[in-house]
């Protein structure tokens, strides 16, 4: 570990050397790239700035305890020598979990995919309550939400609502929402006083480059239409929406949010791609899948992975067992309690697969 700490932050200098280099200044990309890597080792290598700084006073320390002193110095050495063994420990730990290997799309941008699924109108209210909660908490984290597609229900719910969420480490925090969310609550519809039990899915995708996913125009197949709102009436008179068709996979994407034909492409195509993108992926992952699942989920849309209860104030993550008794906030984009749980669970898991 030390060998591979000490090569890390050899490394991190000679990108501090390489980022004053008048040549390096002068390309963008360069600058750009060496700056995100020096960015990403900057955690581990001031942890291993400390620990080594910790090991000298350590020792140092050691050593002062073997001399001859009086009983109120030795005493003191004592306890220097036992705060700094705790930290040692600490930051042995958190240097283990900053070397386990980083998903690389954790810094991208997501695209999130919100559909009612079982439960009819209340589940298209239910879908446009996570869109609310999902919007709260990245206002919290200095994000931004564009919404993409949106197809509204009746009664002001979201059958399927689509938007992307741009900021630093998105995909990090947002990638363990992928899944079922079940909702358990009195519908504004039921006279009876009845709790029902409704589901929406929600699928999270990191957004694809260009790069990461050609698509070529021979490829496509561009269709225009007028939007539409709530019900299916047109609110559109011109073709502004947009539906891009990807033939080798068959895989479709549809946007009708701006009133630009050009705009709504171009969003059309971060959807499709990143759909692409994920698919490549999920049948990678296929290949692995009996000695890779991860007790945090599979990312799979069909997996119930949280309930609300409206009765009781409750919420239940039931990949990690979490339950806390504040509904209220959870739905006003407090889920940081909850991703903070997954991230260490998913860390614990692979570190004691080693990897």
């Amino acid at each position: 570990m030390l060998d591979r700490l000490q090569s890390l932050a050899d490394r991190y200098e000679k990108l501090s050397e390489l980022l004053c280099d008048p040549d390096v200044a002068n390309d963008t990309k360069k600058l750009r790239d060496y700056s995100k890597e020096q960015s990403d080792l900057q955690p581990a290598y001031e942890a291993y700035t400390e620990y080594k700084k910790v090991i000298e006073e350590l020792e140092a320390a050691k050593a002062m305890q073997a001399e001859k002193l009086d009983d109120e110095m030795r005493e003191m050495v004592k306890m220097e020598i036992e705060e700094l063994s705790v930290r040692q420990q600490e930051l042995e730990e958190q240097i283990r979990i900053l070397l386990l290997p980083k998903d690389p799309n954790d810094d991208k941008n997501v695209i999130v995919e919100i559909r009612g699924a079982a439960g009819g109108d209340e589940a298209a209210l239910f879908a446009a309550d996570l869109y609310r909660m999902y919007t709260r908490f990245a206002d919290n984290q200095g994000w931004k939400v564009d919404v993409m597609d949106v197809n509204e229900s009746d009664l002001g719910g979201f059958k399927e609502i689509i938007f992307m969420i741009n900021g630093r480490g998105a995909y990090s925090k947002m990638k363990y929402e992928s899944g079922a969310h079940r909702v358990q609550r009195i519908p504004a519809t039921e006279s009876g006083g009845r709790i029902h039990t409704s589901t929406s899915t929600v699928a999270v995708m990191p957004e694809a480059e260009e790069v990461d996913v050609e698509i070529l125009d021979k490829d496509i197949r561009v269709d225009t239409f007028c939007s539409s709102g709530a019900g299916g009436q047109s609110v559109n008179t011109t073709k502004s929406a947009v539906r891009v068709t990807h033939i080798p996979t068959g895989i479709v994407a549809t946007c009708q949010d701006g009133k630009s034909q050009n705009s709504n492409k171009e969003k059309a195509l971060q959807v499709l791609r990143a759909r692409i993108s994920d698919m490549m992926r999920q049948e990678e992952e296929a290949k692995y899948a009996g000695e890779r699942k991860s007790k945090v989920g599979t990312g799979d849309r069909s997996e119930r992975i949280r309930t609300y209860n409206f009765p009781q104030s409750r919420v239940t993550d039931h990949r990690i067992g979490l339950t806390v008794h504040k509904l209220d906030q959870v739905m006003n984009g407090d889920i940081e309690e909850f991703v903070s749980a997954l991230t260490l669970a998913e860390q614990a898991e692979m570190m004691d697969k080693g990897e």
